[in-house]
């Protein structure tokens, strides 16, 4: 069975970028153009990673880490953050709501799919 991983970012085409690198190296995708439409995602079905972006319209990528750890379903499900800050004060607060990793756009698809595989948990 193949893990589902949901990407959260406002950019399509960086959505549809991700989305094809993960799904040639066997995984499910799913997507949300912001995080409150990720938040409609969690439905009840498993996802076992969630790459979201940091800056968005409506809800950010940290509110967004912030109620994927309150929801009961969701709370022990990695997030590797995918984004342009780099500020040390962002990284904190990624790391304080719950982030496990976080990766700097432009990125390599390689280093991606490194961390995606070493956190993406059965």
């Amino acid at each position: 069975m193949k893990k589902t991983i949901l990407i959260v970012d406002d950019s399509a085409s960086l959505r549809q970028v991700v989305s094809l690198a993960l799904s040639r190296a066997g995984y499910e995708v799913l997507e949300g153009c912001d995080g409150k439409d990720a938040l409609t995602k969690l439905d009840g079905r498993k996802i076992h990673l969630i790459v979201s972006d940091v800056n968005m319209p409506n809800m950010d990528g940290i509110a967004f880490l912030t109620a994927v750890k309150a929801h009961p379903n969701y709370r022990f499900t990695p997030v590797v953050m995918l984004t342009t800050e780099g500020a040390d004060a962002k990284k904190d607060a990624g790391r304080a709501a719950g982030a496990k990793a976080w990766i700097i756009k432009p990125f390599n698809p390689p280093v991606l799919l490194d961390a995606v595989s070493k956190l993406c948990l059965p």
